[in-house]
């Protein structure tokens, strides 16, 4: 998915100022958008979210409200998106677990059919990092250290169930490596975890490592991405391991209801677009750690879907697969 993301977006992004914009669409928006994010304030998704609102604003002629809808890892103001009216003034701005994993693990009670794609912004890897004292300085040195110990070290993970749960267990039993998991609420519980020396790995991304990453305090091994990262200099990514197929990210999107008319979704396309392209959004990415690859209407659908599908088929392999709640 990353690979897809850098070769689409950046070619996606600069079409779209050209795309013409029908007459009826000059009325849109009439009212304030809403930009609901269903997470608490402070990380990530919540950083970009305002990023876009700061740049966004002005251009659409209409205040844009971000909304911290939190809960349920996500489906909560997942689900009330959906349930808003497609007007194109209600909008979500998402991360991909309570899109493309929640509807298999967490009995979330929509799929990925009940959204409308609009764009993505971009993506960051996952990493496991350890301690600067942990007994291995690169990854093939933390996978023998692993291996030797069988079910001794812990690795804090972001949510049970969640993408960064399935990605990396997957990749955990290819490499036979017995670990035990313990979940946590987001990186703002599994940080603090690591840090404090109750989880022997931190699991998250490297959005949510920064701040210990910028303090010397963890040294992050491995990343999902396929390649490794600027931020972990010492770690290295699944193709070093001929992993490359199990690659997988956290990123970040916005979603709709269905049925907005084509005429707004294009209008939105482009002031976020643009937003995208401004020194602002790109700084606020480089310093979260974050890749700018975005991709707009159907590229993101079939992005969704393919995560999803695979996903679900993790989901079902590892025996995490929940009917949705009623």
């Amino acid at each position: 998915m990353p690979r897809r993301f850098a070769a689409l977006g950046i070619a996606l992004l600069s079409l779209v100022p050209f795309q013409p914009r029908p007459a009826a669409a000059q009325s849109f928006p009439d009212r304030p958008i809403r930009i609901v994010v269903p997470i608490n304030p402070g990380g990530g998704t919540d950083i970009f979210a305002r990023v876009l609102q700061e740049i966004v604003g002005s251009s659409l002629g209409q205040p844009i409200i971000v909304e911290n809808r939190p809960g349920a890892s996500g489906t909560i103001g997942v689900q009330h998106v959906i349930d808003s009216r497609p007007d194109g003034h209600t909008l979500g701005f998402i991360w991909n677990t309570p899109i493309t994993a929640a509807p298999h693990t967490l009995g979330a009670r929509y799929t990925i059919d009940q959204m409308a794609p609009v764009f993505t912004v971009g993506y960051s890897p996952f990493a496991l990092c350890a301690k600067p004292d942990f007994p291995a300085r690169s990854l093939p040195e933390m996978i023998a250290k692993i291996r030797e110990n069988p079910n001794t070290y812990t690795w804090g993970n972001e949510g049970l169930g969640g993408v960064m749960h399935l990605g990396v267990e997957r990749i955990l039993r290819r490499l036979d490596l017995q670990m035990t998991t313990v979940p946590f609420q987001g990186a703002g519980q599994t940080l603090p975890a690591f840090l404090g020396g109750h989880i022997t790995f931190y699991g998250g991304s490297i959005v949510g490592a920064m701040p210990a990453i910028r303090a010397n305090s963890a040294r992050c091994l491995l990343l999902t991405t396929r390649e490794g990262h600027p931020a972990a200099p010492d770690g290295a990514g699944l193709d070093s391991l001929g992993l490359g197929d199990m690659a997988v990210t956290i990123w970040w999107g916005m979603i709709a209801p269905v049925g907005i008319p084509a005429d707004r979704m294009a209008r939105l396309n482009e002031a976020f677009g643009a937003a995208m392209r401004t020194p602002r959004f790109r700084e606020a990415m480089d310093a979260q750690g974050a890749t700018l690859a975005p991709l707009f209407g159907d590229e993101m659908g079939r992005a969704m879907r393919a995560e999803y599908e695979a996903l679900g088929e993790v989901a079902r392999t590892l025996g995490l697969s929940r009917p949705p709640a009623r």
